[in-house]
């Protein structure tokens, strides 16, 4: 069935096709537009000519920099040398959310001189309420923090406040469960 298919599709595709080629042959072709006329004046030949004279001469004081590099290679299949990693200093969580959320794995200590999200809440939070407890150095020392960092920290990042505005009126609308 379907070789029957193509038997038609390729009468109606080669039906008259030499009438058609001769017509799109004998159709007039667009021409190409003129080409601009280029002239190199002689000043420009000779600058031209003189700056690639001075890209191919040979400047000695390079080249004897470049005899003075030194490149030592090594041999990818060697095994490479043991390099000692140096341990940085870590310290225990002080406050960590409880449980296992989202399916992570709990952290139990972090990098001195760095935070988790949970203790840096925890700690712009103190600040805020306290800040006369919770001073800036108190805060750096009770977290392991450089006083820089920690005077950008309570500086620049404020802890969310939800606050609850009730309205004007006690009959005004309110949304109902269902």
């Amino acid at each position: 069935m379907s070789n029957m298919g193509a038997r038609v599709a390729r009468l109606f595709r080669n039906f008259n096709l030499e009438n058609r080629v001769h017509r799109e042959i004998g159709k007039a072709k667009p021409e190409a537009a003129p080409r601009h006329q280029t002239h190199i004046d002689p000043v420009q030949s000779t600058q031209v000519t003189e700056i690639s004279d001075a890209i191919h001469k040979r400047n000695d004081p390079l080249l004897g920099f470049l005899k003075s590099v030194y490149v030592e290679s090594k041999d990818p299949t060697e095994a490479p040398k043991e390099v000692t990693e140096e341990k940085e200093e870590r310290r225990p969580l002080i406050f960590s959310l409880p449980g296992d959320p989202y399916g992570i794995v709990e952290i139990i200590d972090v990098p001195k001189g760095k935070l988790s999200i949970i203790e840096a809440l925890q700690a712009l939070n103190n600040h805020k309420n306290a800040p006369q407890t919770w001073t800036l150095d108190k805060v750096a020392l009770e977290y392991s923090l450089d006083l820089k960092d920690t005077k950008a920290l309570l500086e620049h990042f404020i802890p969310f406040e939800v606050k609850i505005i009730p309205p004007k009126m006690e009959d005004a609308k309110k949304i109902k469960d269902i």
